[in-house]
């Protein structure tokens, strides 16, 4: 049933399928067979995530995956202690996962929310009100202004109707609907003849037939698309898997060539094993969970203050990884609100507002009106407010609400914003008639009493100047110039305006007594007044954005289910678009893939497209390795946003829909706060890279220090709880606080990382070899010293260590820039990472003193001639960094 081509059968055989009379509806009993035979008119719907799925979803990591092998491992040799290190890494990086994805993660119902849960029906030959979840196919349907649509219908009967589509098509304004039956191939925003669950009724009313419900309508078939597409892995969790195999391959490298280098060399192989497993708790960074964690948590905190919200970590770094974001415009790029943007009379051009429009000698209406108090312009606003059935709420002094058409809305808004009250001017005339609005005359009038009878009319502009003959002139009616005028109108629709017409008639004495509410005049040879063009204007800021976003070499698309007229002259206005061409939604159903993956890299603005068609835009996007972000607020955005690699919701206007499919919340609904999360996720990405870079030389320093070590017969410089209290106490503090870096200077003057980019670039690679042999040789220079010093074994270890943990406190420096000497950041600049270096430092000397830690970590206190050739190995360290630092730039 739900397949037929209901919007193209006429409305009796529509009712003639269903087996429904026009008048009668079902019967209660046919109703209940169909009810048992359909289902329920719902949606179903998708259960929340549970608190243990949180928890889980926080060791879907393969670094994670690493860590857990190493406690098992550390647990069956009976390193009990290292085990409990290990164990408390993981619960705390769980812990910190868990309660920012749980205050984040806000499961609300929202297909549920969409069904009306009350509907008017005809049943049995009587109107009833049933619950919205009993409707079966046939069920004759009411609509009133206001309403809800509660299933999708098949109209039969329309008074003046237009419904609120925006949410299922995109398109801002409301859409006329009537009975008469459209062509076949029509997409579903042009298909007049229906009324779609979920879309609200704006003014008028009507009869509809049930055609389909639940999973059946076009909302279930978004739902149902929401719920099959597959949310694509995040740039950062590909980088950080790449990144776990290589650290296993290092940790297999590494521990076997130590092993096998020992045995050689004629080691014992218990005492092997142990050195293995000093080396892979070397090689592993295991207080990164944490840090990335941290990181991400930050970034989402900081992102908040900017009015987004991120509902899992990490999507935190994937904005800053976006080289395309795909928006939609209603609601998103624009106000979501018609507004009068300018208008023309015989007297000229007159602006209600800065829309930027290029238009010479164009005047302010306000100002126009106060020195034309009588001329066409405040003509056209009087007709413009009295042929008006809207209503604006006002509370002292200003508008708080309002009721009615958005067009109609658009014009009082106009008329107060120009010191015309519309409640004064409708109060100083009688109505005598009112026509209201119907699809077929294309316009609406009204006779007032206002001194003198006039008739005062609005509509499309076509239909209005074949009624008119004269234009108001400064010195009265003057003869018309249909042509001129004509292309004016078209001028003003070629920049995306939605033009009305006005006119008006100064009716005879004999003629105005005629007339009442039952006999209203037809209106002929008038004089027009002027023309008024409208649009859902741009949001305030959002040029600004836009080009902040292609500075930081981010591509913007707008994908919309509006007209290709409005939404190319849109895409104008915010400098989107230097290339004209914009490609329709039934073009792109037309396309194979392939013509489209090419055609999504040339055109910048997709017009009247279906949420299948920006489903496949955003995929053709992803098959050239994009990174891709879509915004939206209505349903049909659900399956876009979720096939994005970050999909970015509406919190204030957007739909629950749109919310629960998305990775981000704009809290204020604005696209300026994309390019500020932008910036946001590029620091987040940027303070990753630094922990791992700071951590990997901790790792690095060690292995070579332990195989150069095997390799000259000396005792293993460290045992294995000694390096991990290195990388999660000491280094575990700094790497934290390096999370609180505010981001490079130029974080917005680069262009966005590629996908196939890796956490840690070449560049820090060859930096991270570089300071961790540095380390490594300056680590056992004091080694070898304490060693021919006589030293105990626990003073050789101590002084070995605490070389790592005081050069380490420096090299943390050397990590705030890839790029910036470490002169040039400012140590005030990030007063956490100078708090935690001191107490790192603090805390190791304490543990060199106390027996317990002495016991454990196998060291003693360094001696006075150990701390110059420390404070040797840790400028080293800054020198080498500076020197590639230097270097690399030149390169």
């Amino acid at each position: 049933m739900a397949t037929r081509p209901w919007h193209a059968l006429h409305s009796d055989e529509a009712l003639d399928h269903l087996e429904v009379d026009r008048d009668t509806g079902l019967t209660s009993e046919e109703a209940g067979r169909r009810l048992a035979e359909q289902g329920p008119n719902e949606l179903g719907r998708d259960e929340p995530r549970t608190n243990l799925d949180i928890v889980l979803s926080q060791f879907k990591s393969p670094l994670i995956y690493i860590l857990l092998v190493a406690f098992v491992v550390t647990l069956l040799i009976d390193e009990y202690t290292d085990a409990a290190v290990i164990a408390a890494v993981l619960v705390i990086n769980a812990i910190i996962g868990f309660i920012q994805e749980r205050k984040a993660d806000r499961s609300v119902h929202a297909l549920m929310q969409m069904a009306a849960p009350r509907s008017e029906v005809v049943r049995d030959g009587r109107e009833q009100e049933i619950d919205a979840i009993e409707l079966v196919p046939g069920d004759l349907v009411l609509l009133t202004s206001g309403t809800r649509v509660p299933a999708d219908l098949r109209l039969v009967r329309t008074t003046a109707l237009e419904v609120d589509e925006s949410l299922l098509t995109g398109e801002s304004k409301p859409a006329r609907k009537s009975a008469d039956p459209v062509a076949e191939d029509a997409l579903a925003a042009d298909r007049s003849s229906m009324a779609f669950m979920g879309s609200a009724v704006t003014s008028g009313r009507a009869r509809g037939v049930v055609v389909a419900t639940a999973l059946d309508t076009q909302l279930g078939t978004i739902a149902e698309s929401i719920r099959a597409e597959e949310k694509p892995e995040t740039p950062l969790q590909q980088r950080m898997r790449r990144f776990a195999n290589i650290i296993a391959v290092a940790v297999l490298g590494s521990t076997l060539v130590a092993f096998l280098l020992g045995l050689a060399l004629g080691e014992p192989v218990d005492e092997m094993f142990l050195t293995a497993v000093a080396l892979a708790v070397a090689v592993v960074p295991e207080g990164l969970p944490v840090a990335f964690t941290v990181a991400m948590a930050l970034g989402v905190r900081r992102m908040a203050q900017r009015n987004a919200i991120i509902r899992s970590l990490p999507a935190v770094e994937t904005l800053g990884s976006t080289d395309t974001i795909g928006s939609d415009k209603t609601g998103t790029l624009t106000a979501n609100r018609m507004t009068l943007v300018r208008a023309w009379t015989p007297e000229g051009w007159s602006s209600f507002r800065d829309d930027g429009d290029g238009q010479d000698a164009v005047v302010d209406a306000a100002a126009h009106l106060a020195e034309h108090p009588s001329g066409a312009l405040a003509s056209t606003v009087r007709t413009a407010v009295l042929t008006s059935e809207a209503e604006l709420v006002v509370e002292g002094g200003e508008v708080v609400d309002h009721r009615g058409d958005p067009t109609e809305v658009a014009l009082l808004a106009a008329a107060w914003s120009v010191g015309r009250d519309p409640h004064e001017l409708t109060r100083e005339v009688t109505v005598l008639a009112h026509v209201p609005f119907e699809s077929d005359l294309r316009y609406s009038f009204v006779v007032v009493d206002e001194g003198a009878v006039v008739l005062r009319l609005k509509g499309a502009p076509e239909r209005v100047l074949e009624l008119c003959d004269h234009i108001h002139g400064p010195d009265g009616p003057a003869p018309l110039d249909h042509e001129a005028v004509h292309a004016v109108a078209e001028e003003m629709a070629a920049d995306g305006l939605r033009v009305l017409a006005l006119a008006q008639l100064h009716l005879d004495e004999e003629l105005a007594a005629r007339i009442d509410e039952h006999t209203p005049p037809v209106p002929e040879r008038l004089v027009l007044t002027g023309l008024v063009g409208m649009q859902d204007p741009p949001r305030e800021g959002v040029r600004d954005a836009i080009a902040r976003a292609r500075h930081a070499g981010i591509r913007v698309l707008m994908i919309t289910g509006d007209h290709a007229v409005t939404a190319s002259a849109i895409a104008d206005q915010l400098g989107i678009s230097e290339r004209p061409e914009t490609l329709t939604g039934a073009e792109v159903e037309g396309m194979s893939d392939e013509a489209l993956q090419d055609a999504v890299l040339e055109v910048d603005v997709f017009a009247r497209v279906a949420p299948e068609h920006k489903l496949r835009v955003v995929r053709a996007l992803r098959s050239h390795e994009q990174v891709v972000a879509v915004t939206g607020d209505g349903v049909n955005d659900g399956p876009a946003l979720k096939a994005a690699d970050i999909g970015v919701a509406m919190g204030r206007d957007g739909t629950d829909v749109a919310r629960e499919a998305s990775d981000m919340v704009l809290t204020d609904d604005n696209f300026v706060s994309i390019a500020n999360a932008v910036e946001e996720g590029r620091v987040v990405f940027e303070n990753v890279r630094k922990v791992t870079y700071f951590l990997l030389s901790t790792g690095a320093a060690a292995i070579v220090a332990i195989i150069t070590s095997i390799a000259a017969g000396l005792p293993l410089p460290y045992v294995p709880a000694a390096l991990l209290w290195l990388n999660v106490v000491t280094n575990g503090l700094q790497d934290v606080a390096l999370a609180f870096e505010k981001g490079e200077p130029d974080v917005l003057d680069r262009p966005p990382r590629r996908r196939q980019d890796p956490i840690v670039n070449a560049v820090l690679w060859e930096r991270t070899v570089l300071t961790g042999v540095t380390m490594a040789i300056g680590s056992l220079w004091v080694f070898t010293w304490a060693i021919d010093a006589g030293l105990s074994l626990d003073q050789q270890r101590g002084a070995a260590l605490t070389t790592l943990v005081v050069a380490m406190a420096a090299h943390v420096y050397n990590a705030r820039s890839e790029r910036r000497s470490i002169v040039m950041t400012h140590v005030r600049g990030n007063p956490f990472l100078l708090a935690s270096t001191v107490i790192a430092l603090t805390i190791h000397n304490a543990a060199s003193y106390w027996a317990p830690t002495q016991a454990v970590l196998q060291i003693a206190p360094v001696t006075g001639d150990g701390w110059w050739r420390i404070a040797v190995v840790t400028v080293a360290v800054v020198v080498v960094s500076e020197a590639h630092k230097a270097v690399r730039s030149r390169r």
